[in-house]
């Protein structure tokens, strides 16, 4: 349950970027709004999907790179794709990462999150930040968000929970699947998984 979590908050926290606003910030402020609704909204509680995937596509989805995510979760087979392969295995990647945090949207109570203070300057284009999610019963979970500069502002490119990077983490699934069945393959079943109860990356145990 803790790692459910800790991988439904990794996927909310960075969202509503503001020009100019620290990376730390950043996830600090909307980590807190976003508690606050889930707190507040009894159908979000609840796992009312329509809801969830509301708030997803208000708070989170606009703020990701999720081409980069992709790229980097397909890893050196993305260069076998052609460009219509890369849209569809972006927007399947983009659906099971919202199916894997909607379906525990309900699990939150009293979570709260530690952002560690960041280091960037103005010419940093790249950068970690570090935090920790404070929960009742259990030890403190680390997530660290690898983010880049945009025009548009921070956005995330990869989560770390625990020490596990979630790309990292179905890069050898997706190198699998494309062993097995090419670009082509690995499509087909993202989007089988998608019409399936979605089931997130497992991270190690921690030490």
């Amino acid at each position: 349950m803790f790692r459910i979590v800790a991988t439904c908050l990794a996927l909310l926290l960075p969202a509503a970027a503001v020009a100019q606003e620290a990376p730390d910030a950043l996830v600090k402020r909307v980590a807190d709004e976003v508690l606050a609704v889930i707190k507040a909204d009894k159908d979000v509680q609840s796992g009312n999907l329509t809801k969830v995937v509301e708030l997803a596509e208000q708070k989170v989805l606009p703020h990701f790179d999720f081409e980069r995510m992709t790229r980097l979760a397909v890893g050196r087979n993305w260069s076998q794709a052609n460009d219509a392969q890369k849209q569809a295995l972006i927007k399947e990647f983009r659906t099971l990462l919202v199916r894997t945090y909607s379906s525990s949207l309900s699990a939150y109570r009293n979570q709260t999150i530690d952002v560690k203070p960041s280091r960037v300057t103005a010419q940093d284009k790249d950068t970690i930040v570090k935090t920790a999610i404070i929960q009742q019963g259990g030890p403190p979970i680390s997530i660290d968000y690898s983010m880049e500069k945009m025009d548009s502002g921070w956005k995330v490119y990869d989560v770390v929970i625990e020490g596990a990077s979630l790309v990292t983490t179905y890069r050898g699934t997706f190198n699998d699947q494309v062993q097995r069945g090419g670009i082509d393959g690995l499509i087909k079943t993202l989007q089988e998984r998608n019409r399936r109860a979605p089931e997130p990356p497992k991270a190690p145990a921690k030490k």
